[in-house]
């Protein structure tokens, strides 16, 4: 009988350790993980409206066509050279979320993925479809997502034509981009200036009504 109160201890610390029965602090953190991922994914995806914008001049070098990618007003291609002036981009950027939209400088047309999967320029980059979502890969190669149509990648050929979006995959090098300055010329960004604010401001007095 003085067996029957330890095995019973034992069963009890056997049924605590069970997978079946995780502990509180367990599942919290496997809820606070899966919370999390999720809310990363939500904010990538959400266009932030909130933080600074940071505007950069810079060149996508194209892994497969060896070229840079050009924006000829309503023409995409991947056949510029180094410090084309059609090559150089002017791509603004949220401090948080990794969307951008890509303007040609030179032609002031955006780049933009219709609901075909085709590239294209626009003139008006307000669109949903000129937002791509920027993910840097483990080669350190960078792939530009669209924001609207989830999977559909911007991607050219060996020619430097463009790939439509249902026919590209993230891991396929047709989509692999490397971010170049144009020949010549270093990274540009201009300082964001802030105002101070001390105690010998002066106030504005409102007028009185004569």
């Amino acid at each position: 009988l003085a067996k029957v109160p330890a095995l019973f201890h034992h069963l009890l610390c056997s049924l605590s350790l069970s997978p079946r029965f995780p502990t509180r602090s367990q599942m919290f953190a496997a809820e606070e993980n899966v919370d999390f991922r999720i809310h990363v994914e939500n904010q990538t995806r959400a266009r932030d409206d909130v933080s600074r914008k940071q505007l950069r001049l810079y060149q996508l070098y194209s892994r497969t066509s060896g070229k840079h990618i050009q924006v000829l007003g309503r023409r995409i291609s991947a056949k510029g050279e180094d410090g084309d002036k059609y090559a150089q981009l002017l791509v603004e950027t949220d401090t948080f979320g990794s969307q951008v939209r890509i303007k040609g400088k030179e032609t002031d047309f955006y780049l933009c993925m219709n609901r075909k999967g085709k590239l294209v320029g626009k003139p008006d980059g307000t669109s949903k479809e000129c937002v791509f979502i920027e993910k840097v890969l483990e080669n350190n190669y960078t792939a530009l997502m669209s924001a609207k149509y989830s999977g559909w990648y911007v991607g050219f050929t060996k020619k430097g034509r463009p790939r439509k979006g249902p026919k590209t995959r993230e891991n396929q090098q047709d989509v692999h981009f490397m971010k170049r300055y144009p020949k010549g010329q270093v990274e540009i960004q201009k300082p964001f200036k802030y105002t101070t604010v001390t105690k010998r401001t002066k106030r504005i007095r409102p007028t009185n009504p004569s």
